[in-house]
């Protein structure tokens, strides 16, 4: 199973980004994916869950309102739709895919069975 995030980068605070994140190795469709992000020196912190076949989405507390979560599963691609960013969601943004649906572990890491390598959000001030 490979998770290859990519479209993460430097952008002005206010600014968009979108992250993808392409999948192989598995049943693209039958698996819920995640983003989550770390923060130098933090704890790996939940961004966003969507379900298999996209009608189920959770987002954290800290992103609602601003970041969409929505996948292609001809595609095998979630993205993270990122809007009006501050400074502090500047971390390395992973993606992740789990095999079932926790309503309780959704936030937690513990749910994923696999996660991808990555990609660096930096959000200037």
């Amino acid at each position: 199973v490979q998770l290859q995030a990519s479209g993460g980068g430097l952008v002005q605070a206010g600014g968009s980004l979108r992250l993808s994140c392409a999948a192989s190795g598995l049943a693209f469709g039958r698996y819920i994916m995640g983003w989550f992000r770390q923060a130098p020196g933090k704890e790996r912190e939940f961004v966003a869950v969507v379900s298999g076949n996209g009608g189920t989405v959770r987002y954290g507390d800290s992103v609602k309102g601003r970041f969409t979560i929505s996948r292609d599963n001809a595609k095998n691609t979630v993205y993270l739709q990122m809007n009006s960013l501050k400074p502090e969601d500047t971390a390395v943004y992973y993606c992740a895919a789990a095999s079932s649906w926790n309503i309780q572990l959704i936030p937690t890491t513990a749910l994923y069975d696999y996660w991808g390598q990555g990609t660096l959000v930096t959000v200037s001030s």
